[in-house]
């Protein structure tokens, strides 16, 4: 367990980045990637300047870190919309 409690809005917008990014690592299509660099160059700006970091004084590096950890993983399927 974290000691950090991040937003929903700053986790979403983590999340939000790594799929970008795989998605970007896949992808072929020219435009489609110019695209998905944008993206992840708006959702690196909403990340970076996120009001929260601002609580954290001194502990910033560490709280971004177990952020990137948090959310590194794929969302999972709620069990239910598996079946």
């Amino acid at each position: 367990m974290t000691p950090y409690t991040f937003p929903d809005d700053l986790l979403r917008a983590q999340r939000d980045w790594y799929t970008a990014y795989r998605q970007l690592a896949q992808e072929e299509n020219p435009s489609q990637t110019t695209v998905l660099r944008r993206t992840l160059q708006r959702l690196s700006v909403r990340i970076a300047t996120h009001p929260y970091w601002a609580t954290i004084p001194g502990r910033a590096p560490a709280a971004r870190m177990a952020l990137k950890q948090q959310t590194w993983e794929p969302e999972q399927e709620p069990e239910e919309a598996r079946r």
